[in-house]
């Protein structure tokens, strides 16, 4: 079966998932962005590499740092940037999903940044588009439900890459709600086909996926077992709002088994760093001791997104 992110040449021409892509596909990814981490630097942060191209983004879910480094990425590459208010669209007015992409294909849209609650959204938009002849208008899936993000799983592989350099002989603990998290998927699917030496998946039973050793990592139900000796840390939210039901007795006790604390973390390496894709719960996964600390990367995460969703919508446009 044809992977949608793909032409028949194998360039990228979605980005919908890390899931299928190839080493060299993610290697590339990661290399241009180091190009356009400098251009942050400069006095004029711009290039023209999108310049006369209009990017959508359509954001049918609340978001902060993913809608504003979008936005700011699509800017510095001079591309003419159109947020859609969900809320008072027409969408609100019961217009469906793909009724609403065909009216901004018709305004002329290059690419669409698309955020949904529902898993497959964009995969269906990119089914559309090529079912009524306009494959060359672009996607990225900012997040689909439960499903992927895949471009917080690529600025998470090149902080990994930036502070590690090599993939080969690192362990990665994925700490705390999994079963949830569209971030611990597309990391998970990036650290495997870049050859990382082992993930751990590290929760509560109630928040790991079923089979999850399946997807190529070590299941440790322990913090300190999960822990011990680890290269990169990244810690996940609780994601209540997705829950259906109490999986979990309270934040409280939570913390108490599976809060990244100064005492849990020198369980991992001396020079192990640490990662979330926010935002966070202080107090409840991470202790802000840690978050605030000589290891954590949080915030260098979320300026390499900006370069790496630049990366990722210079190559879709063929730039």
């Amino acid at each position: 079966m044809r992977n949608p992110q793909l032409n028949a040449n194998g360039e990228l021409i979605h980005l919908l998932s890390t899931e299928g892509l190839p080493r060299e596909a993610l290697t590339r990814i990661l290399d241009i962005a180091s190009s356009f981490l400098e251009v942050s630097d400069r006095d004029v942060k711009k290039v023209p590499v999108l310049r006369g191209k209009s990017v959508f983004n359509l954001f049918f879910e609340n978001s902060t740092r993913t809608r504003t480094t979008f936005e700011i990425a699509a800017k510095r590459l001079s591309a003419d940037v159109i947020n859609l208010d969900v809320a008072r669209s027409s969408t609100a007015k019961g217009e469906t999903l793909l009724d609403t992409v065909d009216n901004l294909v018709a305004m002329h849209a290059d690419m669409f940044v698309v955020r949904h609650s529902s898993s497959g959204a964009p995969y269906l938009i990119v089914d559309h588009l090529h079912r009524t002849g306009r494959s060359d208008v672009h996607v990225v899936n900012a997040g689909d439900g439960r499903h992927a993000h895949p471009t917080q799983g690529l600025l998470d592989m090149y902080t990994i890459r930036h502070y590690k350099k090599d993939f080969s002989n690192l362990t990665v603990a994925i700490v705390g709600d999994i079963l949830h998290s569209r971030v611990a998927r597309s990391d998970i699917h990036a650290l495997n086909a870049l050859g990382v030496g082992q993930v751990r998946a590290v929760g509560p039973q109630t928040l790991l996926p079923t089979a999850i050793e399946k997807m190529g990592v070590r299941v440790c139900n322990d913090l300190q077992e999960g822990l011990r000796d680890c290269d990169v840390v990244i810690m996940l939210r609780l994601q209540n709002e997705r829950m259906n039901g109490a999986l979990l007795p309270s934040a409280r006790e939570y913390f108490k088994g599976y809060g990244l604390t100064p005492k849990t973390l020198a369980l991992a390496k001396p020079d192990a760093i640490v990662m979330h894709p926010g935002p966070m719960n202080r107090g409840v996964e991470i202790d802000s001791e840690v978050a605030d600390g000589p290891q954590a990367v949080i915030l260098p995460q979320v300026t390499f997104g900006i370069a790496v969703r630049m990366a990722v919508m210079s190559i879709l446009a063929g730039n």
